[in-house]
């Protein structure tokens, strides 16, 4: 259920907007008419208009918004059946009807007065996304942060570098021309950097960072909890795997197999060391709950998204495989240090080529054979999930 607050007497014509500005708000009250008239302020002689996404807040924020609209050019959404931030951002991107969108938070963090220099640099073509960033020359930040928080914070950014080209890719405050995301169906966000997705799936070419002080709120509840940074993690995650999808696999199933090594060396040595079994006998009985624990972790994290066929079946492949690839591994490493001579030398060296090769067979089997790509039609309605 959707509620406007655009009756046609309230509510400035939003349809000749040349900016639309999209708020996500939840229980923001009282910043409410304090961001929306910096705003004014900064965009004085613009034309724009503000979009509130809020998620059903029982403080008063509908009456704020509808308050505003008599002077502002404001409205408000109110979702009752949907929550989280980056779905608002998203609502308010599909309701704009500005040629530029830039989204920013509602408590005061981001400063308004940077919105005219986010949206020349997309005018002038310097760039086609444009982050507020508290990280290029010029940025900052209040000084009261604690080391949990900063250290908290660089490790996020740190993350999630690889994936685009500028130094805060945490940054909520972000500008684009709304024509330059053809489609927002695409986006399937998890957390609250919905930014960071657009930036990515968007693939815009000329990013741009503007320099901002990002301002601790001073009314209002951070919405930032342990749970959100967990969703942070499975959301760079399903990106990784959206821009480096064969590496992203890759690099998953080699994490995995390292678990797997470890069960299967613990068990290798508890079975000689508890129960007396001779070395042959143990590493005969260590593969099996070993090959096991891949087969699972592979197919509940590496290969999630791909077709599932019954588990006995799958696992019986995956063994097979397993054995397969043991084989390269074990054959390669003989080779090497029967016949070359700088192996024989170094049989450790011959030792990790062997592993590599073993673990590169064994992944592109497993990942055309036993976890097989899922067809367009059934692949979409699992990423909508």
């Amino acid at each position: 259920m959707l509620l406007l607050a655009a009756r046609a007497e309230v509510v400035i014509n939003m349809s000749d907007k040349n900016i639309s500005i999209v708020i996500p708000t939840y229980q923001e009250v009282e910043n409410i008419p304090l961001i929306a008239e910096e705003i004014n302020k900064a965009l004085e002689g613009e034309s724009f208009e503000i979009i509130f996404v809020d998620d059903d807040s029982q403080d008063g924020s509908f009456d704020a918004v509808t308050k505003i609209a008599h002077t502002l050019p404001a409205r408000i959404i109110v979702r009752t059946e949907e929550r989280g931030l980056s779905t608002a951002v998203i609502r308010g991107i599909e309701e704009a009807v500005g040629k530029y969108i830039v989204v920013m938070d509602c408590d005061l963090s981001h400063p308004a007065t940077a919105i005219p220099h986010m949206v020349e640099k997309l005018k002038s073509n310097e760039a086609d996304f444009v982050v507020g960033s508290r990280y290029v020359e010029g940025g900052s930040f209040d000084e009261d942060w604690g080391f949990f928080r900063l250290l908290n914070s660089k490790v996020a950014t740190w993350l999630a570098l690889p994936l685009c080209h500028v130094k805060d890719p945490m940054s909520g405050f972000f500008s684009f021309e709304r024509e330059r995301l053809e489609s927002t169906k695409e986006l399937a966000p998890t957390g609250y950097k919905i930014g960071l997705e657009i930036m990515v799936k968007g693939e815009f070419a000329k990013p741009a960072e503007q320099p901002i002080h990002f301002k601790d709120r001073e009314f209002g509840e951070s919405k930032l909890d342990f749970k959100e940074q967990l969703l942070y993690l499975k959301h760079l995650r399903r990106l990784y795997k959206f821009k480096f999808p064969t590496a992203s696999e890759f690099l998953q199933f080699g994490l995995v197999g390292g678990t797997g090594f470890i069960v299967d060396s613990l068990i290798y040595f508890a079975l000689q060391l508890f129960l007396g079994m001779n070395h042959t006998m143990a590493r005969a009985i260590s593969f099996w709950p070993a090959v096991t624990w891949n087969w699972f972790w592979n197919r509940t994290v590496t290969f999630t998204d791909r077709h599932k066929s019954k588990k006995l079946t799958q696992w019986v492949s995956f063994v097979m495989t397993s054995l397969g690839g043991f084989a390269i591994n074990f054959g390669s490493y003989t080779l090497l240090t029967e016949y070359v001579p700088f192996f024989i030398e170094n049989p450790f060296m011959a030792f990790i080529i062997g592993v590599l090769m073993g673990m590169g067979f064994n992944f592109m089997v497993a990942r055309i054979f036993v976890f097989r790509e899922l067809d367009e039609e059934v692949a979409g309605e699992v990423k909508s999930k």
